[in-house]
Parts: structure tokens; C-alpha cells; sequence
């Protein structure tokens, strides 16, 4: 067979694995020496091989360990880019080393992916706009404040004026009242 990317082709195989009742995942990728592009790609039963022992075996563990999913599987779809970008199959086993059953494949995850993308997305949304929202709101506080500020250093400036003749008329009838006083 023949795909147009090696995303068609992951799409093909993860198609095929669930109407046979097995998910997959990606194993390995090959890259060019030369342009360090991806020129190879192997899909595999997502029960490929085992857990390593140093996660099996741990010691000093505080929960559980999780059940093994890996059960040494060895079904897999290998691709290779061919001249003028097109992808072909060159490598694939068909049998599994364990039950097949359609009815237990999960939604695929990029469909919930997608779903708490939009989620997200909606979120990120109402949150802009509420961000937006604020902001707006913080402007006109701030041109109010800088208002009421200017408003209050111009009476301050004016009290100041009225205080200081206040305290000018003061001081002259002091001076006149001990005049009069030294008159006397």
C-alpha cells in the first residue's frame, strides 16, 4: 500500500487496529543522516513488548504499581518514504500474542483531545474577555482616580492660598494689636 504522509498512514493502521480490537501507539522513527528528516516510522500494538524492570521492581514505592498493559506483542506496520514523498509499507505482522476484542477499544484520543481542546479554547475565551473586561474597567477607575486627584490637589493648592492669607491677615493684626499695645 501507498499513503500521501505518514500521518495517513498512522491513521490507516490505528483504523485497522480498532475495527480489530487493538489500539496502537508509536515505536520507532528513522531520520536521514543527511537532512535529519523522517524517512521511516513503525507503529505498533500498544501491547508491544514489556515494562521495564527498573518500573516493575521499584522499591521504596508509595502507591501501587499499575497493572501490566504490555504483554510482548510483536504486531506492527512499518512505512518508508519513497522518492516523491509518498509513504509504503515495508514491514508488517498481522498476528497478536493475546485476546483481539473491538467492543473494549476507548474513544480515540485524539477525539478527546479534541474535546478538551474546545474546552479550553472556551475557557481561554471567556477568560480573555473577562480579562478584556477588567482592563477596561481598570482604565476608567484610573482616569477617575487621576480626575478625582487632580480635583484634590487643586483644592489643596486653593486651601493652601486661604490658609496662607488667612494666616498673613493673622500675623498683621498681631502686629498691629502690639503696636497699638506699644503705643499705649
Amino acid at each position: 500500500m501507498e499513503f500521501e504522509s505518514a500521518e495517513d498512514a498512522r491513521e490507516f493502521y490505528e483504523m485497522y487496529g480498532r475495527r480489530m480490537g487493538f489500539t496502537i501507539r508509536n515505536n520507532r522513527t528513522r531520520r536521514s543522516l543527511k537532512d535529519n528528516s523522517i524517512i521511516g516510522r513503525e507503529f505498533v500494538c500498544s501491547k508491544e513488548g514489556f515494562r521495564a524492570d527498573k518500573y516493575a521492581n521499584r522499591e521504596n514505592r508509595i502507591l501501587p504499581s499499575r497493572p501490566a498493559t504490555r504483554e510482548g506483542c510483536n504486531a506492527m506496520l512499518r512505512i518508508a518514504a519513497k522518492d516523491g514523498g509518498k509513504w509504503i509499507i515495508y514491514g508488517f505482522i498481522k498476528e497478536h500474542n493475546h485476546e483481539l476484542n473491538p467492543s473494549k477499544i476507548p474513544p480515540r484520543r485524539s477525539h478527546r483531545i479534541a474535546f478538551c481542546e474546545d474546552e479550553k479554547d472556551l475557557k481561554i475565551r471567556e477568560l480573555s474577555t473577562e480579562l478584556h473586561r477588567e482592563r477596561k474597567k481598570s482604565a476608567a477607575y484610573q482616569e477617575q482616580l487621576e480626575m478625582v486627584l487632580k480635583y484634590v490637589e487643586e483644592h489643596t493648592q486653593r486651601l493652601s492660598l486661604k490658609v496662607e492669607l488667612v494666616f498673613k491677615t493673622v500675623r498683621e493684626l498681631e502686629i498691629e494689636e502690639q503696636d497699638d499695645l506699644d503705643s499705649e
